[in-house]
């Protein structure tokens, strides 16, 4: 029988100091995005107005509070036991959505309950989190073992299939991040190898023609074959196999082709463009990560100030309180202030990383890589885009970005953690 505990004692208040942090600090971010000195009586009513993005955030924050007590007052048995129940249900909820669900901007992923709008997708990742972590953790199954691999990721790629299906690809591309987890559990190194290798080849798809690359590939083959086997190894089963690689490269290249101009949508295909050529549409696609550049290097070492940012003051950058909510950052408080919040995420981060390690639990465990990991991605592709370096695929900041799904879906993906954590001295 599991020992009582108090919850005060067992949680892990570095984390929770580390989340409030970020949380108040995107509060203040936000609120700066929709800053009118004119119309702002810089009251607290007017803060917490519901008229614009701050209000609503600030209730959206009170509600996370809520979502807390919840998750930390439910037997923490509740998230294995009933993970495969809710993968179940998040699946039949994505498909539901595709039918369901308003058209905004050519994507059909938010569901409205009368003022109130909710994305399933991001909750999608916290029950595929679990549910992998449910799986993995399972007596007998081993990632290294090619059905059990091909179980786990079915279980991680099925969500993203159906919200590509809804036109969301921003938040199916997310789900690349459980690949780290397969490659903490065992999944051998050549499969993350061939994945950065992919990355790179879908990289060059996009600067050169595809022919070129094609005779790049098989010149790259020869080379492997004359230089790097030594003759005894130069058998038939090694031919088979570079051809095979050949191939596969090959399939590749012209599938990226494919990809871009079939299943992307218009918008998307402009961001890929932007980001080979920052200049091939300036007023256009490219206008969103043109002024975010700015508003980041107008902020300097120090910044410009709170509330002083002239590109948020003048809504200069569109989706500057969601998705571009670091150039916010970048110009009121400068490159310090930046520092400071990367330096905190990549604190947090390691304190997941750090409690993952020391769990006695193999689901607690990988469920702690799983909450890292998709932080992480967040974290690399949301400042990457604002700085030009990724295309712009509309994800959260976390903690940072306006929103009630992001926030209430991070929050629980994190506070889940906590409460399998809290229970990690105890003896069941």
């Amino acid at each position: 029988m599991a020992r009582d505990i108090d919850i005060r004692e067992g949680i892990d208040w570095t984390t929770v100091w580390l989340y409030g942090a970020l949380v108040f600090f995107g509060w203040l971010n936000i609120y700066a995005a929709v800053y009118n000195p004119e119309a702002s009586t810089h009251s607290f009513s007017d803060i917490i107005s519901l008229s614009h993005n701050a209000g609503r955030q600030f209730m959206f924050i009170v509600a996370s509070f809520f979502l807390i007590l919840i998750i930390l007052f439910v037997d923490y048995k509740v998230y294995d036991s009933f993970a495969y129940i809710f993968y179940g249900i998040i699946i039949l909820v994505l498909i539901g959505t595709i039918f369901l669900a308003t058209e905004i901007k050519g994507s059909r992923s938010w569901i409205k309950i009368g003022t109130f709008s909710f994305q399933p997708a991001e909750v999608s990742k916290v029950i595929t989190a679990l549910a992998l972590s449910k799986y993995l953790s399972t007596q007998g199954v081993s990632i290294t073992k090619f059905r059990d691999a091909f179980v786990a990721g079915v279980m991680v790629f099925l969500p993203p299939v159906i919200i590509i299906m809804q036109k969301e690809t921003g938040s199916a591309l997310t789900f690349a991040a459980f690949v780290a987890v397969f490659y903490r559990e065992g999944l051998p190194g050549i499969y993350p190898a061939l994945g950065i290798a992919l990355v790179i080849l879908f990289i060059f798809t996009l600067f050169f023609p595809q022919w070129y690359i094609i005779i790049g590939i098989v010149v790259l083959c020869a080379l492997f074959w004359y230089l790097f086997l030594k003759r005894y190894e130069r058998t038939q089963q090694n031919l088979f196999r570079l051809i095979g690689v050949f191939v596969i490269a090959s399939l590749f290249v012209f599938g990226t082709d494919f990809f871009i101009n079939k299943v992307l949508q218009p918008h998307q295909q402009k961001r890929i463009q932007v980001l080979v050529n920052p200049d091939s549409d300036p007023l256009g696609a490219g206008w969103n990560v043109t002024q975010s550049r700015i508003a980041i290097s107008s902020g300097g070492v120090i910044g410009k100030g709170y509330l002083q940012g002239t590109q948020t003051k003048f809504d200069f950058v569109p989706e500057q309180s969601t998705d571009f909510i670091f150039c916010t950052v970048g110009e009121e408080w400068g490159f310090l202030g930046s520092l400071i919040v990367i330096l905190i995420f990549a604190a947090l981060l390691n304190r997941i990383i750090n409690l993952a390690e020391k769990q006695r639990s193999k689901f607690s465990r990988i469920y702690g890589y799983c909450v890292a990991s998709i932080l992480f991605f967040h974290l690399l592709v949301n400042i990457g885009m604002t700085i030009g370096l990724m295309p712009v695929i509309g994800i959260p900041l976390p903690f940072l970005s306006y929103g009630g799904s992001s926030l209430w879906s991070f929050t629980i993906l994190l506070f889940i953690f906590l409460k399998l954590d809290a229970h990690r001295s105890y003896k069941v």
